[in-house]
């Protein structure tokens, strides 16, 4: 099961009984998922979703709360290549009904479509139960495991912005763009992703998200840390075998024991462990000095060496 699946799984079974909270919640699926076909008879509304436990929610919202004869259907989409979940509601009056109950149509006989329900997302848990109705209907959230994205697909630009207010409202930054002929309203930092989870109240999936977040961040500091780590062994290695070859040099054309005390010192150190950084070396000298110190003589060591290799250049 996908993430996305698992989280319409738990919002799908989420307990709602105040009519107020479902018409706002019906008022969000309505236009992701609802076509509305007219006929000799008048209108039908056919709700599509792939979701199981979304179709046994409409079709109980639209039997219990209206008593309306809804009756469902499963066919393959052999487009898709799914299974389709087909909600039916096609008497004339109680769609009439219920398209008025949830403000979806403002004129009778015209039948201009609103797609700003504000009359039915008044107050917070309202616009929860719109934002959960939308994702019920068209939303899907990426497995936190690869990356983080979760968006809303609408097919009225309208539609997809006053979702975005709606969103927004609770202090998210939900962006709208266009892709091909559709709306899409998405999220893609993951703490606003699962605020939004927290939102429409698919908690489980929340506390998972979050979950696989933070041992998705330790993992990520743990490599950054040891490629830190890599990248400074291997720029002490690459030194360390400079400095090596350049007191070879030295003792082979001048002799260590004709450097000065300190330099001398440094270089049999360096001679005993290629490994030591700057830092343990400060620490080792006899009286101890400050890694810029030892950098310092290592750089003298280098412009003597320098100078050896001049005059073997010019032979």
């Amino acid at each position: 099961m996908s993430f996305s699946s698992q989280v319409k799984d738990e919002v799908a079974k989420l307990k709602v009984d105040e009519r107020n909270f479902i018409l706002s919640e019906l008022s969000g699926l309505t236009p992701m998922c609802a076509t509305m076909y007219y006929n000799s008879g008048g209108i039908r509304l056919e709700y599509v979703t792939e979701n199981a436990p979304t179709a046994r929610r409409v079709f109980t919202f639209l039997r219990r709360t209206f008593g309306f004869n809804a009756y469902v259907s499963n066919v393959k989409s052999k487009q898709l290549n799914k299974n389709l979940y087909i909600i039916n509601l096609d008497d004339n009056e109680s769609c009439r009904l219920l398209l008025d109950e949830l403000k979806y149509t403002q004129d009778e006989n015209v039948f201009t479509i609103n797609y700003s329900p504000r009359e039915l997302t008044d107050s917070s848990k309202e616009k929860k139960a719109y934002i959960r109705g939308a994702f019920l209907g068209s939303g899907s959230v990426s497995n936190p495991e690869r990356n983080y994205h979760l968006e809303f697909v609408s097919e009225n630009e309208e539609n997809a912005e006053f979702l975005q207010e709606m969103i927004n409202y609770f202090g998210l930054y939900s962006k709208v763009i266009k892709r091909k002929d559709k709306y899409v309203v998405y999220l893609k930092e993951a703490e606003q992703i699962s605020d939004l989870l927290s939102i429409i109240g698919a908690y489980r999936s929340m506390l998972e998200f979050e979950n696989i977040r933070v041992l998705k961040d330790m993992r990520n500091n743990v490599n950054r840390i040891v490629n830190c780590e890599t990248a400074n062994l291997s720029k002490t290695v690459k030194s360390s075998y400079d400095q090596i070859e350049d007191i070879k040099i030295i003792d082979k054309r001048l002799g260590i024991e004709k450097l000065d005390d300190d330099l001398r010192e440094l270089a049999k150190i360096r001679l005993n462990d290629r490994y030591l950084s700057l830092k343990d070396i400060a620490n080792i000298l006899d009286p101890k000095v400050s890694k810029s110190t030892v950098n310092y003589r290592f750089k003298k060591i280098k412009r003597i060496a320098d100078n050896l290799r001049g005059d073997i250049n010019e032979k």
